[in-house]
């Protein structure tokens, strides 16, 4: 799944492509991705410009004028790419708006998970999942004070704490495992047990992490492109994730893999230490 540095990529690449161009038809070939009234959003939307493109978490937020956003979430494989409305469709391509200066922007999505809602400017946190998001790393909010308070409230293990986005928003399986590993925190120690030190070092770690991956726009693993059909470069960095049976760079005891909640995670049995 896109995490937040491969959301901001697709965004900051998307920006230059469709920035100031007017929609003139929407085309639904899987109207499920549009989780508001589908035909709304087929007639209310030609017309509309965009204005720009936000982003909070993994969601993107696609503002328009008249003061409505799309709100979009690519959830395992969503794809944006610039064509034309006359192009071949590809048949993993599910949305297209197309705009009157002859381009169209289509929405391609193997698994058809992702999703897009159609409504106004500023109600996000009231009408879409947005709203039980905890803040983004290196926000003026993600304090230290504010991330010690909240997993001090946390009983369940620190790798569930973090991928449950309700108090740090963004991070995927992949950063979750890398700032663990390098914080030397087991992905199985119980949240509220973390030593502070610990806890502000976690902190620091995901400030860092995330900043790097966005530099290196994003991570390939499987599917991952942004909006020029790019790959990311953060993988070539990745030090734990897709690691199993490797030596680890500090210790090097060899990497371990286990379930936790179903995710597959990596870690170090001898570095990382486990806080019950």
């Amino acid at each position: 799944m896109p995490e937040m540095p491969e959301v901001e990529t697709v965004r900051r690449t998307l920006i230059p492509l469709v920035k100031g161009k007017t929609i003139k038809k929407v085309t639904l070939w899987y109207p499920k991705i549009v989780a508001t009234d589908h035909q709304q959003f087929i007639d209310e939307l030609p017309g509309k410009k965009i204005l720009d493109i936000d982003r909070y978490a993994k969601y993107l937020l696609i503002r328009l004028s008249d003061n409505l956003t799309i709100v979009s979430h690519l959830r395992m494989e969503g794809k944006y790419h610039l064509t034309t409305p006359d192009a071949p469709n590809d048949k993993h391509d599910h949305v297209q708006f197309e705009f009157t200066d002859g381009t169209a922007l289509r929405y391609n999505d193997v698994r058809k998970f992702g999703r897009m809602q159609l409504i106004l400017t500023g109600t996000e946190r009231q009408t879409t999942g947005i709203g039980k998001l905890g803040y983004e790393p290196n926000s003026k909010e993600f304090t230290e004070a504010y991330f010690i308070a909240k997993l001090k409230r946390k009983h369940k293990n620190i790798k569930n704490t973090l991928l449950d986005q309700s108090i740090v928003a963004g991070l995927g399986n992949i950063y979750v495992d890398e700032v663990l590993w390098q914080s030397k925190i087991h992905p199985l120690s119980i949240a509220s047990k973390i030593p502070e030190d610990k806890v502000k070092e976690l902190h620091t770690k995901i400030n860092h992490e995330i900043s790097i991956a966005i530099k290196m726009r994003g991570t390939t693993v499987h599917t991952y492109l942004d909006a020029n059909g790019n790959a990311g470069g953060f993988q070539k960095m990745l030090q734990v994730y897709g690691h199993v049976g490797e030596a680890c760079p500090n210790c090097g005891n060899k990497f371990e893999k286990i379930k936790v909640n179903g995710r597959g995670t990596t870690f170090c049995p001898h570095c990382q230490v486990n806080y019950q």
